[in-house]
């Protein structure tokens, strides 16, 4: 199994943290992993993306040209990787932000509505952990008891009080999933 998972939107959005928090579930799980981050100068409205490849062997290049998943959190990125999903693969967008569409027949797409839902669950920037369920409910690349674990550890200490609202939407991501999406 290689699965290798890009995370896109704006800075502040959470992307890099996204991905970190993929990386550090995959490393518990015992499996190889790459992570890679890049991201404008200008860090928070700038855009930031990350690539995170999760293996059971040891991987050859951290260098991604298609991707099995794609997470994107806001219009430009939408536009720019739908179409480096490989077929088979999955999309998982922000509808709640993006205006485009996948136009692919040839991959799973999950319509997210993240940021409305975070903000019902009171905090605009918990979209991050609603992508992130929801793209491991379709795609398990790690299991979804594994990055609670991981949050739970990870979550830096000045956003320590945010732990349960954070859990919270992960699962709220998973249940958006599974009402779009059953896998098998």
């Amino acid at each position: 199994m290689e699965e290798a998972v890009i995370f896109a939107g704006f800075g502040g959005q959470g992307v890099l943290f996204s991905g970190q928090l993929l990386a550090h579930a995959a490393m518990a799980e015992g499996k190889y992993v790459t992570w890679i981050p890049s991201y404008g100068p200008e860090m928070r409205g700038g855009t930031a993306n990350c690539t995170v490849v999760v293996s059971d062997e040891p991987i050859g290049s951290p260098l991604v040209s298609r991707y099995s998943v794609a997470v994107v959190f806001n219009n430009p990125s939408m536009l720019k990787y739908r179409s480096l999903v490989k077929p088979g693969g999955l999309l998982v967008v922000n509808t709640s932000i993006v205006e485009a569409v996948a136009e692919r027949d040839d991959i799973t797409v999950l319509s997210i509505p993240a940021t409305s839902s975070a903000s019902d669950l009171g905090e605009v920037k918990l979209a991050n952990m609603i992508m992130c369920g929801a793209m491991l409910a379709a795609r398990p690349v790690v299991s979804v008891d594994t990055l609670r674990s991981t949050l739970t550890a990870k979550l830096p200490g000045g956003k320590r009080h945010l732990l349960e609202v954070n859990l919270r939407a992960v699962e709220e991501g998973i249940a958006l999933a599974r009402g779009q999406f059953m896998p098998a």
